[in-house]
């Protein structure tokens, strides 16, 4: 049998796969029914192409509601505390040594959006400043070599 993998999620990454789930359950699934049965009521099947195309749809959002219900399944919600020190769920404020400051939210690796500063625990800055508090300099690995980040603010 096959081990679980480990699937950290912060709580609001948790109810965002939960509303997913439940969308697609009770709105797309019976969308894709309907269009189904219609299809099918066209009559011949083995040149249906509408049929060909809801069969698809299906097979796509039944792996995607077992994906979902998987994941949520086996997932650690991540327990963010306030003693100030980084974990998943925290929000850092960095200075990098060029003087830039970013704010990140460190968050599980299914939730990351580098779109919306959402960084994973496993990326070089998340691994770096996990585990850290304010004030402190923490080095961070690179493809390109190590560089040193200020963590400016623990949120």
């Amino acid at each position: 049998m096959k081990q679980a993998e480990n699937i950290t999620l912060t709580a609001e990454g948790y109810l965002e796969l939960e509303t997913e789930l439940k969308e697609l359950k009770e709105v797309k699934r019976p969308e894709v029914i309907k269009a189904l049965k219609e299809a099918r009521a066209l009559g011949d099947l083995s040149e249906n192409s509408d049929y060909d195309a809801a069969r698809n749809d299906q097979a796509q959002l039944e792996g995607r509601i077992k994906e979902l219900e998987y994941k949520l399944e086996h997932c650690n919600i991540a327990q963010n505390s306030d003693n100030g020190v980084i974990a998943i769920g925290s929000s850092v404020v960095i200075e990098y040594d060029d003087g830039e400051i970013e704010e990140y939210k460190i968050v599980g690796s299914l939730e990351a959006d580098p779109f919306e500063n959402k960084i994973s625990n496993e990326s070089p800055i998340g691994k770096a400043v996990i585990g850290h508090k304010n004030g402190e300099t923490v080095q961070v690995e690179s493809p390109n070599g190590a560089y040193p980040v200020v963590i400016k603010e623990v949120k």
